[in-house]
């Protein structure tokens, strides 16, 4: 088979690839087309039937494609690329160093008077190990736990992120670690409780992450539908899609219940927006991909969102 690679904007022919196996998938496809433009490699690459259709999957074949014997592919250019290991480890590190600085006072923060003095309210100690647990736990799943389904992200898409997490981290640690913080207004009990329902979350949303792991296997770009397991923490399932950003939220909430602090308040209300839109994505793409799946769930919030 012919594959011919037309630009998606201007139509203009970049390359005819001769003597295609039928097949031949779009990845080694993208392979060939390398060859012939080292400026684009294969992560760059978003091949498609259609000038604006969708990008075809790496794994597609071409005979199952509605082509001809000559195939058109148009071509866009994704931008420069960055493993999502990468943007994850850098964005999450970012909070967990700028928080630690807040919280032992160096100078420059809050005055010379102040310069590396303790705060004598526990609760302050406290939200550092859990805002410190929070990121350490998410750098080592992203060593160690997650598989992503695709190897890169734009570039651009690092400094967006990072301005969000280290922003905000930034913004909550002066507050929380202020030398004329106040505590939480009900004192132990409000802290307490809001330390409960941060673990608890926490563990919750490291055991969902741990199932969906097992769902697919390494290197694989396999779909399942995620069941409860033997693990209480993921009989969420039962309830909603993305039972992950559902602890996540609570651990946040619980955070802010701790701290009782307006910029971790709104940090929670931003990554609560925002995860409700991945989940209502997620949710549709199982909807659409399975026809057997539980229709009692929700995306984010049981019976409600």
């Amino acid at each position: 088979m012919g594959v011919e690679i037309l630009d998606a904007k201007t139509r203009e022919k970049l390359c005819f690839l001769d003597k295609v196996e039928p097949q031949a998938t779009i990845a080694e496809i993208k392979n060939l087309f390398t060859k012939t433009h080292p400026q684009w490699y294969p992560a760059r690459q978003s091949l498609r039937l259609d000038p604006k259709g969708k990008s075809l999957k790496d794994e597609d074949v071409l005979q199952k494609l509605p082509v001809g014997t000559t195939a058109t592919l148009y071509f866009r250019d994704l931008g420069a690329q960055i493993s999502w290991v990468t943007v994850f480890l850098t964005e999450y590190a970012g909070p967990l160093f700028i928080y630690l600085l807040f919280y032992f006072r160096v100078p420059f923060i809050y005055g010379r008077k102040y310069d590396f003095t303790s705060s004598r309210h526990t609760v302050v100690h406290l939200a550092c190990i859990c805002h410190s647990f929070h990121y350490i736990k998410r750098l080592l799943e992203t060593l160690f736990v997650h598989r992503f389904s695709h190897g890169t992200m734009p570039l651009r898409n690092i400094f967006k992120n990072c301005t969000y997490y280290w922003g905000f981290a930034a913004w909550m640690a002066y507050y929380i670690n202020h030398p004329l913080y106040t505590p939480p207004t009900y004192g132990a009990q409000q802290v307490k409780l809001a330390l409960a329902i941060f673990v608890i979350c926490q563990l919750g949303n490291f055991s969902i992450h741990m199932a969906l792991r097992d769902l697919r296997p390494a290197g694989s770009k396999t779909r399942k539908i995620p069941y409860p397991t033997r693990n209480p923490f993921t009989w969420l399932f039962l309830l909603v899609s993305c039972p992950n950003y559902t602890y996540e939220v609570g651990s946040w909430i619980g955070f802010a219940i701790m701290t009782q602090c307006l910029p971790v308040a709104l940090f929670s209300l931003v990554g609560f927006t925002q995860m409700t839109i991945w989940a209502k994505g997620k949710h549709r793409s199982y909807l659409k991909e399975f026809r057997d799946y539980p229709p009692l769930r929700m995306p984010i919030i049981p019976f409600l969102l």
